[in-house]
C-alpha cells in the first residue's frame, strides 16, 4: 500500500494552466534621408494581445486573451528633452489594407513606410528577388505610423484553444482594430495626438464604420479618413447578382479607361474615353438597361453600337452579353484577340491567356506580378531590417477568413455610408481624402463617386471631402509617378487636417 501511494505524484493529476500569452514586440532605430534634412526613427513590430472582459453569471472574472494582432509602427524620434515638456501632439495614421483578408503589407512596403519595394512596373517588371530602398516620400515625413494586419492575416492569429471565426466578419473585425487603436493610443500617450485612419479596397469599409465606433465606444475623435480605392456600399459592385444593373453602369467608366490604356479606343485622350463614358452611364445607360424587353429593336442596336465603342468590345459580344458587361469577363474578352487577358486590380497589366475560348480571365495578371515582389521584401525586411522573428508563415492575403461574415447586414445591401455620414455629422471637423485609380477593376472610380454623391450630409460638411484621381489600378502607388503624387497629395492633407 505504501508504495501505490508513493507513486502517485501530484503532478499526474494536477492540470497545468497554458500560460497567458504576452507581448512579443521588438524595437529597432533607424534613419530616413530626406532631402537635406535626416529623420531619427523608432521601429517597433511584433503581436499585441488582445483581451476581453469576461463575465460568469454577471460576475467580473477577469481578461481573457483572445487574440495576438501583429502591427509595425513607426515613430519619429522627439528633441532631447521635449517629452518632459508635454504631450506628443504629431499625427498619428493607423493604416490597414482590405480584403477581408489582407495584410497591411501593400500599403507598408508601396507607399506609407520608410523603406519600400524597387519592382518595376507593368510591361518593365524587374525580375527575383526584387529590392528594398529607402522612401523619402514616406508619410512618415508629416505622421507617425501604425500599420495593422487584421487577425488571420500577417502574423495575426486567435490565440490557443480558441477560434477565429469571430473576427471573420464585419463587426467582430471593426471591434477588434478599434481595441488596438484604443489599446495603442492609451499605452503610447497619444490621446492628444491628431488621428488619422487610412483603409485601402475593403479597409476603406472599415475605415468608415471605424471611424463612428471609435466616436461611439470610446470617445476618440479622428481628424482625417483616408480612403484609397474606396467601395463603401458593396451593391454599387456586386455582378454576383446579374439583375443589379446599377453595378453595369457603374463599371464602364473604368471598361473605358483600360479600353483606351490598350489601344482599343483610337487615338483619344484618356480624360476624353472616361469622360464619355461617365456621360452615358449618368443618363442613357440606366434609362438602356432598364428597358429590359420594352427596348425597341432600334434603340437596342444603338446602345450595342455605343458600349462597343466605348469599352473597346465588339458589337457582336456586346449583343450576346445583352448590354451588360460581367467584369471577370471583360478582362478575359478585351485582349482575346491577342491571346491575353487584363488585370483586374490593375488593367495596365496583362498576361498570357491560359484558353483563347475560356468565358472569362483565369487568373488576374495584375496579382500575379505584384505578389511575388512583396513577399519577398517583408519577409526579408522584417528579420534582417526590424529584427522580429516568428516561424508563422505571414499571410499576404488569407483565405481562411472566408467565409467573411455580413450577418450585421441581413436582408439589406452592405452599406457603410450610414457611418460615414455619422461619423462626419457628429464630428464637423473630420476631413476626407478619396483616392481612384482610373485602372482599378475592383473598386471602379465612378461607382465610389457614385456613393459620395448620395450621402447625406449638408453643404458644408460635404466641403470636407476631397478627391484625387491616378492614371493607376487598385495600388495605385505601383505606377511610379502616381506613387509620387499621392505621397505629395497625401502629406498636404495630413498638414490640412491637422493644422490647428
Amino acid at each position: 500500500m505504501p508504495d501505490d501511494v508513493s507513486a502517485k505524484s501530484p503532478t499526474s493529476t494536477t492540470e497545468t494552466k497554458p500560460a497567458d500569452p504576452t507581448d512579443d514586440l521588438v524595437t529597432t532605430r533607424h534613419r530616413l534621408k530626406v532631402g537635406r534634412r535626416t529623420l531619427d526613427y523608432t521601429a517597433t513590430t511584433g503581436r499585441v494581445v488582445l483581451r476581453e472582459e469576461v463575465y460568469e453569471d454577471g460576475v467580473f472574472v477577469g481578461h481573457q486573451a483572445k487574440a495576438e494582432v501583429s502591427m509595425t509602427t513607426y515613430v519619429l524620434d522627439r528633441p532631447e528633452g521635449e517629452k518632459a515638456a508635454g504631450p506628443n501632439t504629431r499625427p498619428v495614421t493607423f493604416a490597414f489594407n482590405g480584403g477581408p483578408g489582407s495584410s497591411s503589407v501593400w500599403l507598408h512596403l508601396g507607399l506609407l513606410g520608410p523603406r519600400r519595394i524597387v519592382m518595376g512596373d507593368a510591361g518593365d517588371l524587374r525580375p527575383p528577388p526584387y529590392g528594398l530602398t529607402d522612401n523619402p516620400e514616406s508619410l512618415l515625413v508629416e505622421s507617425d505610423l501604425v500599420l495593422i494586419d487584421p487577425v488571420s492575416t500577417g502574423y495575426s492569429r486567435a490565440v490557443k484553444g480558441t477560434k477565429p471565426e469571430p473576427f471573420h466578419g464585419y463587426q467582430g473585425d471593426i471591434d477588434s482594430i478599434a481595441e488596438l487603436i484604443r489599446l495603442w493610443t492609451s499605452r503610447h500617450e497619444r490621446w492628444l495626438s491628431p488621428k488619422l485612419l487610412l483603409g485601402e479596397s475593403y479597409g476603406t469599409l472599415r475605415g468608415a464604420a471605424l471611424a463612428e465606433r471609435l466616436q461611439s465606444r470610446y470617445g476618440m475623435y479622428v481628424n482625417g479618413l483616408v480612403l484609397i480605392s474606396s467601395v463603401l456600399d458593396l451593391s454599387s459592385i456586386d455582378f454576383d447578382n446579374q439583375r443589379n444593373d446599377r453595378a453595369h453602369a457603374l463599371y464602364l467608366p473604368t471598361y473605358a479607361a483600360i479600353a483606351h490604356y490598350h489601344g482599343k479606343l483610337g487615338r483619344g485622350s484618356l480624360s476624353k474615353a472616361v469622360r464619355e463614358a461617365e456621360e452615358y452611364a449618368a443618363r442613357d445607360y440606366p434609362w438602356v438597361l432598364s428597358q429590359g424587353d420594352r427596348l425597341s429593336a432600334r434603340d437596342r442596336a444603338a446602345a450595342v453600337k455605343r458600349i462597343a465603342e466605348l469599352t473597346g468590345l465588339t458589337p457582336d459580344y456586346v449583343d450576346r452579353a445583352d448590354l451588360r458587361i460581367e467584369h471577370w469577363r471583360f478582362f478575359g474578352e478585351l485582349l482575346r484577340d491577342r491571346g491575353q487577358t487584363a488585370g483586374r486590380i490593375d488593367g495596365r497589366f496583362v498576361g498570357p491567356a491560359a484558353s483563347g475560348i475560356a468565358e472569362h480571365m483565369d487568373a488576374d495578371p495584375s496579382m500575379d506580378a505584384i505578389s511575388g515582389p512583396y513577399s519577398t521584401a517583408y519577409n526579408h525586411y522584417v528579420r534582417h531590417e526590424l529584427r522580429y522573428e516568428n516561424d508563422l508563415p505571414y499571410e499576404q492575403i488569407s483565405s481562411r477568413v472566408h467565409p467573411w461574415s455580413f450577418k450585421d447586414f441581413e436582408g439589406r445591401p452592405i452599406d457603410v455610408s450610414p457611418q460615414l455620414e455619422r461619423a462626419m455629422r457628429t464630428n464637423p471637423h473630420l476631413k476626407v481624402h478619396v483616392a481612384y485609380g482610373y485602372y482599378d477593376g475592383a473598386t471602379p472610380h465612378y461607382a465610389a463617386e457614385d456613393v459620395l454623391a448620395h450621402l447625406r450630409l449638408p453643404a458644408a460638411l460635404r466641403a470636407n471631402i476631397e478627391h484625387a484621381y491616378y492614371e493607376a489600378g487598385h495600388m495605385m502607388y505601383v505606377h511610379e509617378p502616381s506613387r509620387l503624387q499621392q505621397s505629395k497629395d497625401l502629406a498636404a492633407f495630413v498638414r490640412r487636417c491637422t493644422a490647428p
